[in-house]
């Protein structure tokens, strides 16, 4: 079958070189013929979806004492998401001159694709508009404080905005043996960084932060962080009123230009055989869903098993559709271009 074998690591990282610098690059403090920062233009690319499919993988190459910390705050990735794809690199010392995969090739998220969607199985905030879609990295809610599965809308951007710990919060400080006010003003100190957007689910906030290392990873007590050179744009992207949808999609499936794509992310660095297990099952569930909704799909199981084995958040070409009927369309809803109060409790 045409084409199957870019599933395998090694044709991926070709391609990858084939295709780096082709996507629209982001603007990052570009600065206009007055001399002012750019506080408008996102950070981040603006991909026309293609199907089911956006983005493209592109490849970066380290100078001495970067990091993969460094690098996914200066071009807006997350920390984890560099980290898988970029397995036997080392992420606190790559060296100098190591060739590292910049994650942006994206099998969209299922269901309605307007507004913010946020998947919090790949730490990812999606924001789709009429000119294409952005994807940012953000930092989520850990186990013990999960982010909430809703569908809520933006009510209100806030500058600089003050963080009132809820009662709970203040009690895992105390218990630890630490003081935490009853507010925190803004500045440095305050977790909220420099820039939010408050949310019809109450107490829950897409927000800046003071630890630019939780962007991208499992860490917060249940808001979504954004990098604050990012935030501080899309607060002026983001009308009042827009939907956010928050899933939890570790296994995406997707069609795009007759070809049947996959992204498997594992929720670590690490990867258990319990883990691998459960992504499998759900992967063969998704596979089967596509076959009943595309009846002329053939995938070979081979590409299957290794999206699943390596779980790393790369789309991998999967299959073929044998044949297209009219009337079918494609798994998301297409494109036009297809082809606060001080009183409310804000967790962090």
């Amino acid at each position: 079958m045409s084409g199957l074998l870019l599933g395998l690591w090694l044709t991926v990282a070709g391609a990858v070189v084939a295709a780096a610098g082709t996507a629209s690059q982001p603007a990052i403090d570009k600065g206009d013929a007055s001399g002012e920062a750019d506080t408008v233009t996102p950070r981040v690319p603006v991909f026309k979806p293609r199907g089911d499919l956006a983005g493209e993988l592109a490849v970066y190459t380290t100078r001495y004492e970067e990091t993969f910390a460094g690098i996914g705050e200066r071009l807006s990735l997350g920390y984890l998401e560099l980290a898988k794809a970029n397995p036997g690199v080392d992420p606190w010392l790559p060296g100098d001159g190591t060739r590292v995969v910049l994650p942006r090739h994206y099998v969209l998220p299922d269901g309605e694709r307007e507004g913010i969607v946020i998947n919090l199985a790949e730490y990812r905030l999606y924001y789709f508009t009429e000119q294409g879609v952005q994807v940012y990295p953000v930092g989520v809610g850990t186990d013990e404080n999960p982010s909430p599965l809703t569908d809520a809308r933006v009510t209100m951007p806030l500058e600089s905005p003050a963080w009132y710990p809820p009662a709970s919060i203040r009690a895992e400080y105390e218990a630890a043996g630490d003081y935490l006010p009853r507010v925190i003003p803004p500045g440095p100190q305050n977790p909220l960084g420099s820039h939010a957007l408050m949310l019809s689910e109450d107490g829950y906030l897409i927000h800046g932060t003071n630890k630019q290392f939780g962007v991208g990873t499992q860490v917060s007590h249940g808001c979504f962080r954004m990098y604050n050179e990012d935030i501080s744009r899309f607060v002026r992207m983001v009308s009042k009123g827009t939907p956010v949808r928050i899933i939890r999609e570790p296994v995406k499936v997707g069609v795009s230009d007759g070809e049947v794509w996959l992204e498997v992310h594992r929720p670590k660095e690490e990867y258990s055989a319990a883990e691998r297990k459960a992504l499998w099952q759900q992967t063969m569930q998704k596979v089967a869903e596509l076959q009943q909704r595309y009846p002329g799909v053939e995938v070979k199981r081979r590409a299957i098993e290794l999206a699943v084995d390596r779980g790393d958040g790369l789309p991998r070409m999967i299959g073929e559709r044998l044949a297209r009927v009219a009337s079918e369309q494609p798994m998301g809803p297409a494109l036009p271009d297809e082809t606060g109060k001080p009183s409310r409790q804000l967790l962090f």
